[in-house]
């Protein structure tokens, strides 16, 4: 098999395991669903433009992407950015 063969078949593979971890986390009702915490590539879900599900905001601490955290913490987590919110924060 061709070196270049070989690359291609890890890129594909390489994209379809992404594919199959860019659904939603699975539901988990004893956390809250915490905006702007996530860091780029690490949220659980999307809320608007720029993310379509787990794992593909772009840049860290934005507002639309959502984390999970134990409930009743998510307003107390701090970022460079400030703190969370239980609701999606528009312009970050």
């Amino acid at each position: 098999m061709k070196i270049s063969n070989i690359v291609m078949a890890g890129a594909v593979a390489a994209l379809a395991s992404t594919a199959a971890s860019a659904g939603p986390v699975k539901p988990q009702p004893e956390k809250d669903k915490c905006f702007g915490v996530a860091l780029a590539g690490k949220n659980d879900c999307a809320a608007g433009a720029g993310t379509t599900c787990a794992g593909t905001s772009r840049k860290d601490y934005a507002g639309n992407a959502w984390k999970y955290v134990a409930k009743g913490t998510c307003t107390s987590i701090k970022t460079p950015k400030g703190a969370g919110s239980l609701t999606p924060i528009n312009g970050r």
